[in-house]
């Protein structure tokens, strides 16, 4: 485990410059569909010491409407400009980079679908004769065969491909294998001969970006806080943001000691980085 902030001034320093916090969901602030209980006290504690957090998340299954709306159901009200997940980071890089792409066949749910026509996006019918400009893959968890065929039909005829985020599966408390997004572009690819031309999502460091750019933040002021190497913490190292590894979630911390680079910090839960947050503010004596 990284050294503790009484024994590493650098750390402490770090800890200290933060002022957001950018927090991955399930596996960090809950597992399915139950909420960690040290939760709660640590978002507490991050308004008491005035920093903001923002909850991250990859999946692109649900809206914004509905994960402010499941966030509320297990205890934690938040407004929409604390959330951030991969299908808004998907609009605003057809927005800001593929600005002429509006016509997209879409693999999603009916609420990532509803997103992107509210976003001003024109979604095409699973016909040959609707022909978009780019094809969009989320987390599809109604997929139907037949829409996946098409997907496959249009990417073989070369339009661009993009995929809402990388992870091959979704975490559960529940006794499956929830086949996420980048399984889906597995299949197409395999298909087509062609992967997705943009993936977003984590590790992209678009999602911290965004982040960045809504708070006014420059990097070292922020915080990416999530259970995973490969998304969370890689993120966080390729935008220069201040990586913390929780171990409640997929990572276990024999892989963490493995890993090369190592996260910035590694903590039990939110518990323990709440501890280490409000012990590096302690420290006045030192230099901001």
């Amino acid at each position: 485990m990284t050294a503790k902030p009484d024994s590493d001034p650098d750390l402490v320093l770090r800890l200290r410059a933060l002022q957001h916090v950018a927090l991955d969901m399930d596996g960090t602030i809950y597992s399915g569909g139950t909420l960690f209980p040290f939760t709660i006290p640590f978002l507490q504690l991050l308004e008491e010491m005035g920093i903001g957090y923002t909850f991250l998340t990859n999946n692109s299954s649900r809206s914004t409407t509905d994960y402010l709306a499941h966030l509320e159901k297990i205890g934690i009200k938040a407004s929409q400009d604390q959330l951030y997940t991969s299908t808004q980071a998907t609009i605003e890089h057809l927005e800001q980079e593929l600005p002429d792409l509006k016509r997209l066949f879409v693999l999603g749910t009916a609420s990532m679908r509803q997103e992107m026509v509210e976003a001003g996006f024109m979604l095409t019918e699973d016909t040959a004769e609707d022909e978009p400009d780019a094809v969009v893959v989320g987390f599809d968890t109604g997929l139907v065969y037949r829409r996946l065929c098409r997907a496959a039909y249009w990417i073989k005829q070369g339009k661009y491909f993009i995929a809402t985020h990388p992870d091959r599966i979704c975490p559960t408390d529940q006794p499956t294998v929830l086949v996420d997004c980048g399984a889906i572009c597995a299949a197409l690819k395999e298909a087509t001969g062609r992967g997705p031309d943009m993936t977003l999502g984590k590790p992209d460091p678009c999602m911290i970006r965004g982040i960045l750019h809504r708070h006014a933040l420059r990097p070292g002021q922020l915080a990416m806080v999530g259970d995973r190497l490969y998304t969370d913490v890689a993120m966080a190292r390729r935008a220069g943001a201040f990586g913390v590894l929780v171990l409640t979630g997929e990572t276990t911390a024999e892989q963490a000691a493995k890993h090369s680079p190592a996260p910035d910090l590694i903590v039990s839960g939110l518990d323990e980085l709440g501890e280490r947050l409000r012990e590096a503010r302690r420290r006045i004596a030192l230099p901001v």
